[in-house]
């Protein structure tokens, strides 16, 4: 019989040099709110929780009641501990204050608490997204700095997938581990340690109803995915099989099993891009780096922006290396060719 190894234990015994117990704890805390949350997804039809819950978040989309439910879970989990600073939720529209009552802690927590929330009413994959920071002063209670730090300086970064099995998937700087919700044991058990971008890449993933309304140099590095084309670093297209199912996790995650590359690139007419850079992009930046992979807004890392605002938004090119840096290669002849034109 294999060694059962719950993610209590993985955490302690991998714990980064730097951490106390207020940091091994967090990530706990967020396990357990992945599991309160796992438990309403997985039976969303037989309670009053799924549709619309008549409200509007910060990005302008029709908040979904299981969206509300997530991002109530993770606060009530986390803002009486004494190990966070502040929080902010791609939910809500200013930073999230710890209550006066509890003591602050020396971490700041981002997250979306239910990505793709378009797909919850047809029972497609969902998951939710987050990232630590330290607090940028420990002798101030919580602000907006503590979170608008670049995904470079995360000390941790995750995602729970809500599939067929509920999956989390972390990384604190030694690698990424893979824990899969065991629901008769109420545990997570450790089920892919050490995971790896694997080469070559199977899959690329993009929503190709929008190809008209990008850029010649994305339209191009779409057709050289598809086989089409030249490369912008002269490589060989490559090949790979269309993968896209619209939830950001669900995509991204399949990539990072099978190897690929996922894209949300900007349309023409919104140059800023959609996908939340605080929220999404910088953690699961994070994730594919220590992965062996790499992100990219086609023309820097994903790591290396400095945020500005608190729902500020970026195009994306995550997975495998070379395709990303191939994306950014077919971005650079576009500048090159505008500006000689």
């Amino acid at each position: 019989m294999s060694k059962v190894i719950t993610i209590e234990r993985f955490i302690l015994d991998h714990q980064p040099d730097y951490a106390r117990g207020e940091f091994t704890n967090l990530l706990y805390d967020i396990a357990l709110a992945a599991k309160i949350i796992h438990q309403n997804t997985s039976r969303a039809g037989l309670v009053d929780i799924l549709g619309r819950a008549g409200g509007i978040n910060v990005q302008g989309e029709e908040q979904q009641k299981l969206d509300v439910y997530a991002d109530d879970v993770i606060f009530r989990m986390c803002d009486h501990t004494g190990r966070l600073c502040v929080m902010a939720s791609e939910e809500q529209e200013e930073i999230i204050h710890i209550p006066e009552q509890f003591r602050k802690g020396s971490y700041a927590l981002v997250y979306d608490p239910l990505d793709g929330s378009s797909n919850i009413d047809v029972n497609v994959s969902i998951g939710t997204i987050f990232g630590i920071y330290r607090c940028k002063d420990w002798e101030l209670r919580g602000r907006l700095e503590d979170v608008l730090q670049p995904a470079r300086d995360l000390v941790a970064a995750g995602y729970v997938l809500y599939g067929s099995s509920t999956m989390l998937v972390y990384s604190t700087g030694q690698g990424v581990h893979g824990f899969t919700l065991d629901p008769g044991l109420g545990e997570f058990l450790l089920s892919h340690e050490n995971i790896r971008v694997p080469e070559p890449p199977k899959y690329y993933s993009v929503n190709h109803s929008y190809y008209s309304r990008w850029s010649p140099g994305v339209q191009r590095y779409v057709d050289w995915l598809e086989g089409r084309g030249e490369a912008g670093n002269n490589q060989p297209a490559p090949s790979m099989s269309a993968r896209y199912i619209g939830s950001l996790v669900a995509d991204f995650h399949r990539n990072l099993m099978r190897g690929g590359v996922f894209c949300y690139p900007a349309e023409r007419s919104k140059p800023q891009g959609k996908i939340r850079l605080l929220y999404e992009a910088g953690p699961l930046a994070y994730l594919i780096e220590q992965a062996g992979g790499y992100a990219s807004d086609g023309r820097q890392s994903i790591l290396d922006i400095v945020p500005t605002e608190l729902h500020q938004r970026t195009p994306l090119f995550i997975g495998n290396r070379s395709l990303v840096q191939e994306a950014e290669a077919f971005l650079r002849q576009e500048e090159q060719e505008m500006a000689q034109a």
